[in-house]
């Protein structure tokens, strides 16, 4: 059986932030089945289709260039793929590109991450002094909820700015499992902007 290996990008927007990583996935697997494309399945007696998520986006969080690799049960062309899903997609769910991989290619690894954020004016002051402060620090360690160790907010923060009221960071994928969005927030005395109706965005995953 000849197998296809695909790297598809998409944008989850909208009320679909709400849904959950592992919802996501069953729903991408019924999307899967009904525009007619077979995935290829494990082994063993709990067999699950071949798709992966480099890095799952939290709840909430919308991404406008999400990744995902799946293993089609035959081979495929990349435009009829994506014309198949855009046809059977969800409200909020758009796909963007569709890459055939070659049988040797390795799968995908994260380097880095990017989110905006808008940030209301009269959450604005003082906010560039904040940042720079930050940035400036050679570390910050923060404490995660039921974790014996702290962790470096800094060492994994690779971008930071505001321009035009929006807030964007890039975080590095390290080896303490990455800086998440909401902790720079949090670090910026901006950890209440959800609660008021701001939506955070991942703009960019970034691959090696």
């Amino acid at each position: 059986m000849v197998r296809q290996r695909v790297r598809i990008r998409f944008r989850k927007q909208g009320n679909l932030r709400l849904v959950g990583h592992r919802d996501l996935m069953r729903g991408m697997e019924r999307l899967f089945r009904r525009a007619g494309l077979p995935l290829a399945m494990s082994q063993g007696f709990h067999p699950k289709p071949r798709m992966t998520f480099p890095l799952a986006l939290a709840l909430g969080i919308e991404g406008s260039d999400e990744l995902m690799e799946v293993e089609l049960a035959g081979p495929c062309n990349s435009e009829k793929l994506l014309d198949q899903l855009t046809s059977h997609a969800l409200p909020g769910l758009t796909f963007k590109s569709a890459e055939v991989l070659p049988p040797d290619a390795k799968k995908a690894r994260v380097r880095s991450v990017c989110y905006q954020v808008p940030i209301p004016p009269h959450r604005r002051d003082g906010l560039c002094e904040r940042i720079h402060r930050l940035m400036a620090s050679s570390s910050y360690p923060i404490q995660r909820p039921q974790r014996s160790t702290s962790v470096d907010l800094r060492a994994d923060l690779g971008e930071l700015t505001l321009e035009e009221g929006v807030l964007t960071m890039r975080l590095r994928t390290g080896s303490q499992g990455g800086v998440r969005p909401r902790e720079v927030l949090e670090t910026l005395g901006l950890g209440d902007l959800e609660l008021q109706g701001v939506h955070l965005r991942r703009t960019a995953v970034e691959i090696q």
